[in-house]
Protein backbone atom coordinates (compact mmCIF):
# COMPACT_ATOMS: atom_id res chain seq x y z
CA UNK A 1 0.00 0.00 0.00
CA UNK A 2 2.53 2.46 0.68
CA UNK A 3 4.59 1.40 -2.44
CA UNK A 4 1.02 2.40 -4.25
CA UNK A 5 0.90 5.57 -2.18
CA UNK A 6 4.36 6.87 -3.17
CA UNK A 7 4.40 5.87 -6.76
CA UNK A 8 0.80 7.63 -7.28
CA UNK A 9 2.40 10.89 -5.46
CA UNK A 10 5.71 10.80 -7.92
CA UNK A 11 3.43 10.16 -10.76
CA UNK A 12 1.02 13.35 -9.71
CA UNK A 13 3.98 15.24 -9.21
CA UNK A 14 5.64 14.39 -12.51
CA UNK A 15 2.45 15.04 -14.14
CA UNK A 16 1.77 18.59 -12.27
CA UNK A 17 5.65 19.82 -13.10
CA UNK A 18 5.88 18.57 -16.73
CA UNK A 19 9.30 18.21 -15.24
CA UNK A 20 9.89 14.55 -16.71
CA UNK A 21 12.88 14.87 -19.19
CA UNK A 22 11.11 12.93 -22.02
CA UNK A 23 8.04 15.65 -21.62
CA UNK A 24 10.21 18.35 -22.34
CA UNK A 25 11.86 16.64 -25.51
CA UNK A 26 8.85 15.17 -27.01
CA UNK A 27 7.58 18.37 -28.47
CA UNK A 28 11.14 19.16 -30.54
CA UNK A 29 14.47 16.74 -30.89
CA UNK A 30 17.47 19.07 -29.96
CA UNK A 31 20.37 18.84 -30.25
CA UNK A 32 21.37 19.34 -26.62
CA UNK A 33 20.75 16.13 -25.42
CA UNK A 34 23.06 15.68 -22.86
CA UNK A 35 22.92 18.48 -20.43
CA UNK A 36 26.50 19.03 -18.60
CA UNK A 37 25.98 21.37 -15.88
CA UNK A 38 23.33 17.65 -14.12
CA UNK A 39 24.18 15.92 -11.45
CA UNK A 40 25.05 12.21 -12.73
CA UNK A 41 24.65 10.39 -9.40
CA UNK A 42 21.37 12.37 -8.30
CA UNK A 43 19.83 11.33 -12.06
CA UNK A 44 21.56 7.88 -11.32
CA UNK A 45 19.76 7.87 -8.05
CA UNK A 46 16.41 9.11 -9.04
CA UNK A 47 16.16 6.90 -11.69
CA UNK A 48 16.83 4.12 -9.57
CA UNK A 49 14.68 4.88 -7.16
CA UNK A 50 11.79 4.95 -9.49
CA UNK A 51 12.70 2.04 -10.86
CA UNK A 52 12.32 0.65 -7.63
CA UNK A 53 8.67 1.64 -7.30
CA UNK A 54 7.66 1.17 -11.07
CA UNK A 55 9.21 -2.50 -10.76
CA UNK A 56 11.63 -1.97 -14.13
CA UNK A 57 15.28 -1.81 -14.48
CA UNK A 58 17.58 1.57 -15.49
CA UNK A 59 18.30 2.32 -19.18
CA UNK A 60 21.12 4.54 -19.50
CA UNK A 61 22.25 6.24 -22.22
CA UNK A 62 25.94 7.94 -21.95
CA UNK A 63 27.43 9.91 -24.62
CA UNK A 64 27.59 13.90 -25.48
CA UNK A 65 26.04 16.56 -28.25
CA UNK A 66 29.42 16.05 -29.95
CA UNK A 67 28.48 12.41 -30.68
CA UNK A 68 26.35 12.31 -34.07
CA UNK A 69 26.28 8.76 -33.36
CA UNK A 70 24.36 9.77 -29.66
CA UNK A 71 21.97 12.19 -31.42
CA UNK A 72 21.57 9.16 -33.97
CA UNK A 73 20.42 6.76 -31.42
CA UNK A 74 17.89 9.46 -29.70
CA UNK A 75 16.08 9.89 -32.95
CA UNK A 76 15.72 6.45 -34.06
CA UNK A 77 14.13 5.80 -30.95
CA UNK A 78 11.81 8.58 -30.56
CA UNK A 79 11.18 7.41 -34.43
CA UNK A 80 10.67 3.87 -34.26
CA UNK A 81 7.21 3.61 -31.95
CA UNK A 82 7.82 0.30 -30.82
CA UNK A 83 10.84 0.55 -29.76
CA UNK A 84 10.17 4.04 -27.66
CA UNK A 85 7.27 2.12 -26.02
CA UNK A 86 9.43 -1.27 -25.24
CA UNK A 87 11.67 1.88 -23.13
CA UNK A 88 8.85 3.42 -21.53
CA UNK A 89 6.99 0.29 -20.43
CA UNK A 90 10.08 -1.74 -19.00
CA UNK A 91 12.51 0.98 -18.31
CA UNK A 92 13.37 3.82 -16.27
CA UNK A 93 15.58 5.96 -18.91
CA UNK A 94 18.25 8.92 -18.81
CA UNK A 95 21.10 10.00 -20.15
CA UNK A 96 24.43 10.64 -18.66
CA UNK A 97 26.73 13.26 -19.96
CA UNK A 98 30.49 12.19 -20.86
CA UNK A 99 33.73 14.72 -21.88
CA UNK A 100 37.30 14.07 -21.04
CA UNK A 101 37.02 16.17 -17.92
CA UNK A 102 34.20 13.55 -16.04
CA UNK A 103 36.35 10.43 -17.66
CA UNK A 104 37.24 8.98 -14.04
CA UNK A 105 34.24 10.42 -12.19
CA UNK A 106 32.19 9.17 -9.88
CA UNK A 107 29.11 8.56 -12.38
CA UNK A 108 31.35 6.83 -14.42
CA UNK A 109 33.15 4.65 -11.99
CA UNK A 110 29.81 3.75 -10.96
CA UNK A 111 28.39 2.43 -14.39
CA UNK A 112 31.61 1.30 -14.53
CA UNK A 113 33.66 2.77 -16.71
CA UNK A 114 31.56 2.60 -19.88
CA UNK A 115 33.45 4.48 -22.10
CA UNK A 116 35.63 2.06 -22.81
CA UNK A 117 33.30 0.77 -25.75
CA UNK A 118 32.49 4.38 -27.52
CA UNK A 119 29.93 6.34 -27.67
CA UNK A 120 26.79 5.79 -26.93
CA UNK A 121 26.69 3.27 -24.50
CA UNK A 122 24.20 1.57 -23.15
CA UNK A 123 24.29 0.27 -19.21
CA UNK A 124 21.57 -1.57 -17.63
CA UNK A 125 21.33 -1.29 -13.59
CA UNK A 126 18.54 -3.02 -11.63
CA UNK A 127 16.19 -1.73 -9.56
CA UNK A 128 18.38 -1.56 -6.96
CA UNK A 129 21.25 0.28 -8.90
CA UNK A 130 23.40 -2.70 -9.87
CA UNK A 131 24.87 -2.70 -12.85
CA UNK A 132 24.07 -5.38 -15.19
CA UNK A 133 25.03 -4.97 -18.54
CA UNK A 134 27.14 -2.50 -20.34
CA UNK A 135 25.95 -2.25 -24.24
CA UNK A 136 28.32 -1.37 -26.78
CA UNK A 137 25.75 -0.10 -29.39
CA UNK A 138 28.33 -0.85 -32.27
CA UNK A 139 26.30 -4.11 -32.09
CA UNK A 140 23.14 -2.70 -32.20
CA UNK A 141 24.22 -0.63 -35.15
CA UNK A 142 22.58 -1.56 -39.46
CA UNK A 143 24.35 0.47 -42.33
CA UNK A 144 24.68 4.52 -41.38
CA UNK A 145 21.83 3.58 -38.34
CA UNK A 146 20.66 1.00 -35.99
CA UNK A 147 18.50 -1.81 -36.59
CA UNK A 148 14.94 -2.18 -35.38
CA UNK A 149 15.45 -5.82 -34.53
CA UNK A 150 18.98 -5.70 -32.85
CA UNK A 151 17.32 -3.01 -30.50
CA UNK A 152 14.02 -4.38 -29.84
CA UNK A 153 16.20 -7.79 -29.22
CA UNK A 154 18.18 -6.22 -26.80
CA UNK A 155 15.69 -4.03 -24.71
CA UNK A 156 14.07 -7.37 -24.30
CA UNK A 157 16.39 -9.56 -23.14
CA UNK A 158 17.37 -6.86 -20.61
CA UNK A 159 14.50 -5.97 -18.96
CA UNK A 160 13.49 -7.00 -15.47
CA UNK A 161 11.04 -10.36 -16.45
CA UNK A 162 13.79 -11.33 -18.81
CA UNK A 163 16.65 -11.16 -16.00
CA UNK A 164 14.30 -12.50 -13.43
CA UNK A 165 11.73 -14.56 -14.46
CA UNK A 166 9.03 -15.92 -12.13
CA UNK A 167 9.82 -13.36 -9.80
CA UNK A 168 7.25 -12.13 -7.20
CA UNK A 169 8.76 -8.27 -7.21
CA UNK A 170 6.29 -8.04 -3.91
CA UNK A 171 8.12 -10.36 -1.96
CA UNK A 172 11.21 -9.13 -2.68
Amino acid sequence: MIRFLLLLTLTIFIFLTGCSPESQESAKITEQLYDSTRNAIADIDSAVFRAGMENKHVLVQVGGNWCSWCIKLHRFIKSHHQIDSIIHADYISIRVNYNKENRKSEPMERLGFPDRFGFPVLVILDRKGNRLHIQDTWYLEQEDGYSKEKVKRFLLKWNIEAVSPGTDSDNE
